[in-house]
């Protein structure tokens, strides 16, 4: 009996030290949330996790932010599974809220503001770091924040407004917050990252945010909030962080002159299918009419490489409609838009067989030619899946015409920052004259300097013009016979469609949420 009690004491022993020792005690191999976060390199590591999602975002935003304006129109397909019903329904303005690729721009925002939160959160025992690094990890966090959070706004409008790590399912179910609330957290992160940013050291830039990023950020929202005094302030100050226009329009799509001096904030990409790098959305195929090319040999004009485009092309053609908006002699034209030419099937599918300028393009007898977005694929780029073309979310042109705005919205002349941009793309100074006049001028110089870069929609929705010009452009494409697949009621639109429907996702888990009108 002695025996049992002495093993078992040994046992309760034995448990108790497993218990107290190695049950307690995490893998020394392994990183947790509570060891992570102890040394620079790690804060590093978590700071460039936070850029990660941008490129997920830019994979669906096309479709939320360009596709969803008259810069472009799709192909349809025999094929009408979900995956192409739901990217044509963006296009056709017929969102609804279980629609994948919106949700999917929800999702990844969310995502890059989360890791955000994190790493301000965690710079608050960060005690080891230097006040340089503190403030280029904080400042870099707050940018992304804001800029994630003035992507959703706009979008969706007031959205749930999460500013700290969630570290409960308590804490994962708000409310949405009114669209003053969230515009508020914008203006101050966006501006405490200016606070704390540095202007670009070199030329050309590392990729990561600067204080150029920021305050370009910042007079973007403050345009967008009608801040226009403000805005311009901030934009008069970018010059001296060594800003400047390229001479040549297309080098800001050209890789071996990437983060140059009109570079402000740029999505990193390089070539080939490195793992993370690889961008989902400047993939040449994505940008070219879908095709049978592969299946009779034939090769791709612009790379070269033979592909069977039939299943993931057509999604982004550029518009006749913005094609004809380009004024005579606009060098934009040729350096964004191409044509590709060839024998198409009687399902509309192209064998691609050459390239041609877009400008007084007419087809080759018994040819047909399709335009495609150019500025993002490089000439000698061999990889269907991807590029190294940076795509530029910030340029200064777009600051230069951003300030022509707050200017003329002031009463001021605008003169000085549109005629720049006019002047570098070939063309002479405007000629309208008054405010409403130079309203309209602003907004066309916009379309055609930053066509396909995702800024459409926004600037539609910012001048109050969405619902004139996408009404409009939906009935001159119905009354073309070669849009006769779409339905009558694709480019029609009223005052719920200026944003999209809270994707049910998060309606359906969140009974604090509530959904947008008009949408169930």
């Amino acid at each position: 009996m002695k025996k049992i009690y002495l093993v078992l004491l040994i046992l309760a022993g034995t448990a108790s030290s497993c218990k107290k020792e190695w049950l307690q005690i995490a893998p020394k191999d392994a990183y947790t949330s509570a060891n992570f976060y102890a040394n620079d390199t790690q804060f590093k590591a978590a700071v460039a996790a936070m850029y990660a999602p941008l490129r997920d975002l830019l994979a669906n935003d096309y479709l939320t932010s360009e596709s969803h304006s008259d810069n472009t129109i799709y192909q349809t397909t025999s094929n009408r599974g979900t995956a192409y019903v739901e990217r044509e329904n963006i296009s056709d303005f017929k969102n609804t809220s279980t629609n994948a690729y919106a949700a999917a721009t929800w999702q990844h925002c969310y995502t890059s503001i989360s890791r955000a939160n994190i790493v301000i959160d965690r710079l608050a025992g960060a005690s080891f770091l230097t006040d340089a690094a503190r403030n280029s990890y904080e400042g870099q966090a707050k940018f992304l924040r804001a800029f994630n959070y003035f992507k959703l706004v706009r979008l969706f409008g007031g959205v749930p407004l999460f500013v700290h790590e969630v570290k409960s399912a308590q804490e994962s179910f708000l409310a949405r917050s009114a669209e003053a609330e969230v515009y508020a957290q914008i203006v101050a992160d966006a501006q405490d990252a200016v606070s704390k940013l540095s202007a670009p050291a070199r030329f050309p830039q590392t990729g990561e945010a600067t204080k150029g990023s920021a305050t370009v950020l910042l007079a973007d929202v403050f345009v967008t909030l009608k801040r226009y005094a403000e805005a311009e302030v901030l934009l008069n100050t970018l010059p001296a962080m060594g800003y400047a226009l390229n001479a040549n329009y297309a080098d800001a799509f050209n890789p071996l002159r990437k983060n140059g001096v009109e570079s402000m904030f740029d999505l990193q990409y390089v070539e080939g299918s490195t793992t993370g790098t690889t961008p989902n959305f400047v993939v040449i195929n994505q940008f070219l009419p879908r095709s049978n090319t592969a299946a009779n040999g034939a090769t791709t004009p612009v790379t070269g490489v033979a592909y069977d485009n039939n299943a993931n092309g057509g999604f982004a053609i550029p518009s006749q409609d913005l094609i004809d908006s380009f004024e005579p002699g606009d060098k934009r034209l040729d350096a964004s838009i191409g044509i590709i030419e060839g024998v198409a099937t009687a399902a509309n599918l192209l064998t691609y067989q050459t390239v041609k300028p877009v400008l007084n393009y007419t087809p080759a007898a018994g040819k047909v030619g399709y335009p495609y977005i150019k500025k993002f694929i490089f000439p000698g780029a061999t990889v269907l899946g991807g590029t190294s073309v940076n795509f530029p979310f910030y340029r200064y042109a777009d600051a230069l015409l951003l300030l022509a705005e707050a200017l003329n919205e002031q009463g001021k002349s605008p003169a000085t920052p549109l005629n720049a941009v006019r002047t570098r793309a070939g063309l002479t100074a405007t000629t309208a004259t008054g405010q409403a006049a130079l309203r309209t001028a602003i907004l066309r110089e916009r379309r055609s300097e930053l066509a396909f870069e995702n800024k459409r929609w926004h600037d539609l929705q910012r001048s109050g013009t969405a619902i004139t010009v996408i009404n409009a452009f939906g009935t001159k494409l119905r009354s073309q016979p070669a849009y006769g697949y779409l339905a009558a009621d694709a480019y029609v639109i009223d005052a719920h469609h200026l944003l999209f429907p809270i994707p049910q996702t998060d309606v359906g888990i969140n009974p604090a949420i509530i959904q947008n009108p008009g949408y169930f």
